[in-house]
């Protein structure tokens, strides 16, 4: 059997621990079995390059960050669209059939799974595996790459935090996440902070003032807000991205995190400051959950791929590794549950949501 390894969209921890577990799996447990990567994400598979994969290429790669393939990002819109005479799905799949794979195993977010559908409903056997930091996709309780992510952004906000009190600061910590708040939920948890600011719960302006003010007048000097990037204001989250930006840009503000801090301190009359953690959480070393949860999913892919089940993806459900179909997952995202438990814990010790 031939099997293709790619990882698309953003760089994560933990994708070479996954790559490794498949390859290792093959190796042990497929006779005569040839495996290659695919560089570049879909971009390879759409130019048709590859190369193969030996033992001394992962063997010892489960604790680097980053992906020995590399990657990029393809948009899904693009991947249907006629460019001289042909698509770049129909490209993808010409391309499949001429490396003469008989799996493909695609390690990506949603949009990942989305163009792996496609590639699945025209004949490709694919098996996708659930990566990202924001923990968004759709039928995993979690994805691989989001606890490191966790790990790295609790630990900034630990280290911003002393600096807040040292100074006497309000300060706003942009964490990554469009979307889905889960990352900045976690992390906002784990680290103590006073306020959190998420997508699914959009927040009122003079409700944050007026936290940050009380909190001073209750003698608390510093106070310490996440902001995913994604945060919306209540009067922002009747539109549509593009109409957000294009409000946004009329007025004059670049991030919601660096408006939000010149509004605060205008109205509370504190010194306000915003940090942007930024790729630092995307980058370096996965931590030891995130190595062993790659590795579960990793050898449970390649499982699936030699027993023929395609056009799936792995998932974890509870304390088990599972899969979903690639056509119920794409498309979709799972989102913070404003009314869910975590968000409920939150609330229940003071954290406050800007409402």
């Amino acid at each position: 059997m031939k099997f293709g390894i790619l990882t698309s969209g953003g760089d994560c921890s933990g994708l070479n621990a996954v790559i490794r577990a498949i390859c290792l799996y093959i190796d042990q447990n497929v006779k005569n079995a040839e495996i290659v990567g695919i560089p570049d994400g879909y971009g390879g598979l759409i130019r048709g390059e590859s190369f193969p994969l030996c033992r001394e290429n992962y063997e010892d790669i489960i604790g680097i960050g980053g992906t020995i393939l590399r990657t990029s990002r393809q948009p899904f819109k693009q991947m249907t669209v006629s460019e001289n005479g042909a698509t770049r799905l129909g490209r993808m799949c010409e391309n499949y059939k001429k490396m003469g794979l008989d799996c493909l195993f695609t390690l990506g977010g949603a949009g990942t799974h989305k163009t792996a559908a496609l590639l699945s409903m025209e004949g490709c056997n694919v098996v996708g595996l659930p990566k990202t930091i924001d923990n968004d996709i759709y039928g995993t309780d979690v994805t691989f790459g989001f606890q490191t992510a966790v790990e790295v952004a609790t630990e900034a906000i630990d280290r911003v935090r002393t600096t807040a009190e040292s100074h006497s600061r309000t300060m706003l910590i942009e964490i990554m996440g469009n979307k889905a708040g889960w990352l900045t939920l976690h992390a906002g948890i784990a680290a103590g902070a006073d306020m959190i600011l998420i997508p699914e719960i959009p927040f009122s302006v003079d409700a944050v003032c007026e936290f940050v003010s009380q909190q001073r007048r209750k003698g608390k000097n510093s106070t310490v807000i996440a902001v995913a990037e994604g945060a919306l204001l209540a009067d922002e989250a009747k539109f549509k991205k593009s109409e957000r930006v294009f409000v946004r840009t009329e007025r004059g503000e670049t991030t919601v995190t660096a408006h939000l801090a010149e509004v605060l301190q205008q109205r509370t009359g504190y010194e306000t400051r915003s940090s942007v953690l930024g790729y630092l959480q995307r980058g370096g070393t996965p931590c030891a959950y995130d190595r062993v949860l790659s590795t579960r999913l990793g050898s449970f892919a390649a499982n699936l791929a030699c027993g023929g089940k395609f056009g799936v993806t792995a998932a974890v459900s509870g304390s088990r590794i599972t899969f979903n179909a690639l056509t119920d997952v794409a498309g979709k995202y799972k989102l913070v549950p404003p009314a869910g438990e975590i968000v409920a814990a939150a609330k229940s010790i003071g954290i406050h949501f800007g409402i």
